[in-house]
């Protein structure tokens, strides 16, 4: 009898707890009140709890919580916090739309909250930027720069001056991977790089991961750059712009049915080369693009966007050349909500980067480009409060078309002459999760599987035991390899596979409220490359898949940080290891220029890379700004293959063409009233390695320069300050119509930063000398925008 009443206590004890435990859903979307537009990284946090989480790229969020009433807070930067009562006691979808900022005396607390979620959160290594703050730094000839404005964060240094490529963490320009609304990108500039491919007015969040790169991205081993577009207004009619000295841009947006669908275009053209006949000049420099997107929502469980880029850039000097080059973006996503807990996003994907150089002396044409097809499927799973799971298929069909060589006229005396077509099917699966262990312990753990078939091709060339490329031991220097026969493969058919496994993990200790320390490993794989030997991307650049010849690059990072939040301000500090291996190498007087054969020309390497960089940010008042600091250092070997070759540079260590030692970036912007704000950054760098000639010899009567070890000097330090001025007249003003004029001076004390040193006889005095190139002197600019 006695037993029997304790097995009914403890069945009535335990129905309680289970009943106690019970836990239900809260969901939805968060948008911004006047626009309709989704936000992404909104907290959405439940104080009692001392819990939460932030919407993903869509916008949708959803906690699973213990039944009961709550306080749920809703905040992101720029908006007005958001304090909403919730009895849960089944599960709710709750939409909300927030405000722009205004005062709140409770504004301090709730960032408070917000700012713990990331620093228990164990992602590092990421950056992110909204535009409104680089809408506020100075750049070259007034033109807002996204490329230019991430390069003011540590362990990120510009690929040189009056250039839009960028290197992150010792790695090099084709190692980033680079996502406008989740398509490809293969070249971030225009005008060779004095303004990037982005439009501001278009952009609504990007984010830089420079290392705990999550599984759900791949195929590039340094970075990745997510840019997503905004969806475009849903309730009213908008349009915003900017007039400037070289170029102007216009965005429309609105709605096409109230709520429900919505449009956006957005365009920009330089127009400076319209006044060089003004100077009896007729080359011709300038660039446009074009963004749009459509957005429709057919209910609360399903929407459909369409969204795409296309721009151009044409370089034309006189009668000799003429150079065209751009990409051209497509892309169709939908949203599925299979439940409150499953959000799901499908996306075809179309992307093309298309170069080509018209050589009019010679009257030829010289055609190139990459062209890829992408299939993604991705689902994230919130399957309870502490654990999200996030999983996904990735599918990408590859046509690279190394070069194409059309006579322009019959008299030319070219034959017409076609490199032979590459394609590959690049193909991944990935699943990650994150979760809490603990109050103080946070983790993410991810794991990719990705695969790589080479396609077949016409003519591929055969060599004696494989070797496309011999060292000639007498004279110390390789030599391209004879092919002894050609072989031709079908479309269907694969040449080679890789298949390779990138797992990733992050951890995150909480020291207290204020501060944890997080620690980071991920593998990477990347199997297409850059065929380049300069230090920044062109538009004469090739890309190569990995195939019988080349081996895909994989790198090996590691990461170590301390986080810690103030009142008012944030300090971040990171330490890395970065091991590449793979990493192409050219041998010396490499010709690259419609080579069809470039396995000729390549050596498999390794790269390194380590450093130390600290952010310090001040995030609120009227004076805000960052203090970001690098220390670093960045190498690259290549040994002989075999004990009797000499390999590269005596197969010793030395540094990479972006290695820089230190990097120093100041970027601040202070509002003085509602009429005026001001903006400054100044930026110091180790100048660039270089080689330079440390004698000569005369041969037969040819002076031949002999050259140090590779990369083994530099150019002079790096160094400028900008400033910029924003007036608003009538910031007051109840009118559509709101403008500003935004001043600007670039390089204000003039300057003149190396780009490049070269070497030459002055036939004056008979003697060789160095001249230096320097691309910007001190360049004042202004621009008007607006918005109605």
């Amino acid at each position: 009898m006695q037993l029997k009443k304790i097995l009914i206590l403890l069945i009535f004890f335990g129905s309680t707890m289970v009943f106690a435990q019970e836990k239900f859903t809260l969901s939805g979307t968060i948008s911004e009140e006047d626009t309709g537009e989704t936000l992404i990284g909104v907290n959405v946090i439940i104080p009692s709890l001392q819990t939460g989480t932030v919407t993903n790229q869509y916008g949708y969020y959803s906690i699973t919580i213990p039944e009961g009433e709550y306080e749920i807070v809703y905040s992101s930067i720029g908006f007005a916090p958001q304090r909403v009562q919730v009895s849960l006691s089944e599960n709710i979808k709750k939409d909300l739309q927030l405000t722009t900022d205004t005062e709140s005396l409770d504004e301090v607390v709730i960032e408070a909250n917000g700012e713990r979620l990331n620093i228990r959160s164990s992602q590092m290594s990421a950056n992110t930027l909204s535009t409104s703050t680089i809408k506020k730094i100075p750049v070259v000839l007034g033109e807002v720069d996204v490329i230019k404005a991430i390069t003011l964060l540590p362990g990120v240094t510009s690929a040189g001056e009056g250039a839009s490529g960028f290197n992150v963490r010792g790695g090099a320009a084709d190692q980033n991977l680079i996502l406008l609304d989740e398509a490809t990108l293969y070249n971030s500039s225009h005008l060779f790089g004095f303004f990037s491919v982005f439009n501001p007015d278009a952009i609504k969040d990007l984010t830089l991961y420079k290392g705990g790169i999550p599984a759900r991205y791949g195929g590039r081993i340094s970075s990745v750059l997510d840019i997503y577009q905004k969806d475009g207004n849903k309730r009213e009619y908008h349009a915003s712009g900017g007039i400037g000295l070289v170029a102007s841009r216009l965005l429309l947006e609105g709605p096409i049915k109230k709520d429900v669908a919505s449009f956006l275009i957005g365009g920009r053209s330089s127009y400076a080369h319209l006044f060089l006949p003004l100077f009896d000049n007729d080359n011709v420099a300038y660039f446009y693009d074009l963004n749009t997107k459509l957005s429709y929502n057919f209910n609360d469980n399903n929407r459909l966007f369409l969204s795409g880029y296309f721009g151009r850039d044409v370089f034309e000097i006189s009668d000799s050349f003429a150079n065209k080059f751009g990409n051209t973006t497509l892309n169709l996503r939908w949203n599925h909500l299979y439940s409150d807990k499953l959000f799901s996003n499908l996306s075809l994907i179309y992307s093309d980067y298309y170069y080509g150089l018209q050589l009019k002396f010679v009257e030829f044409d010289f055609d190139s480009g990459v062209r890829n097809f992408n299939l993604k499927y991705d689902f994230t799973h919130y399957i309870s409060n502490n654990i999200d799971l996030r999983y996904g298929i990735n599918s990408i069909y590859y046509k690279f078309n190394p070069g194409d060589v059309t006579p322009t006229t019959e008299d030319s005396g070219i034959n017409p002459f076609k490199l032979t077509d590459k394609y590959a099917w690049e193909n991944a699966a990935y699943v990650e999760a994150e979760t809490e262990i603990s109050d103080k312990i946070s983790v993410q753990a991810g794991l990719r599987l990705s695969t790589f078939n080479r396609l077949g091709q016409d003519q591929l060339f055969l060599y004696e035991n494989d070797n496309p490329i011999i060292y000639n031991e007498s004279l110390d220097i390789y030599q391209k390899g004879k092919p002894i026969d050609t072989v031709s493969f079908s479309k269907s058919e694969t040449i080679k596979s890789f298949a390779k496994l990138e797992p990733r993990f992050a951890i995150s200790y909480l020291l207290n409220d204020d501060s944890s320390i997080k620690a980071s490993y991920n593998r990477m794989s990347q199997y297409i490359h850059l065929i380049s030997n300069t230090t920044s991307p062109t538009p004469f650049d090739i890309y190569a898949p990995s195939g019988k010849y080349i081996e895909p690059q994989l790198a090996d990072q590691v990461a170590l940080g301390y986080f810690r939040n103030f009142e008012n301000y944030s300090l971040e500090v990171e330490t890395y290891y970065k091991k590449v291996k793979n990493r192409l190498d050219y041998v010396d007087d490499a010709d690259l220029i419609a080579n069809d054969a470039v396995e000729q020309i390549l050596l498999n390497g390794e790269a390194r890379a380590y450093g130390l960089e600290m952010l310090f940010k001040k995030t609120k008042g009227k004076f805000q700004g960052w203090i970001a600091y690098t220390l670093s250092k960045s190498e690259q070997r290549t040994p002989g293959r075999t004990a009797s070759e000499s390999g590269i540079n005596n197969g010793e260590w030395y540094n990479s063409a972006w290695d820089k030692t230190h990097d120093i970036s100041i970027t601040g912007q202070y509002e003085l009233s509602k009429k005026w704000s001001f903006g400054a950054n100044f930026i110091f760098q180790t100048g660039i390695p270089t080689t330079y000639p440390e004698g000569q010899y005369a041969y037969n009567g040819v002076v031949v320069p002999v050259y140090e070890a590779r990369n083994s000097s530099r150019l002079s330090s790096y160094n400028r300050l900008d400033f910029s001025a924003t007036w608003t007249p009538k910031p007051e003003s109840t009118k559509r119509w709101k403008g500003e004029w935004v001043f600007s001076i670039y390089n204000a004390y003039n300057r003149k930063n190396a780009a490049s040193v070269s070497f030459r006889e002055n036939t004056d005095i008979g003697q060789n000398e160095a001249v230096r190139l320097s691309i910007f002197g001190i360049i004042p600019s202004v621009t008007y925008n607006f918005k109605f």
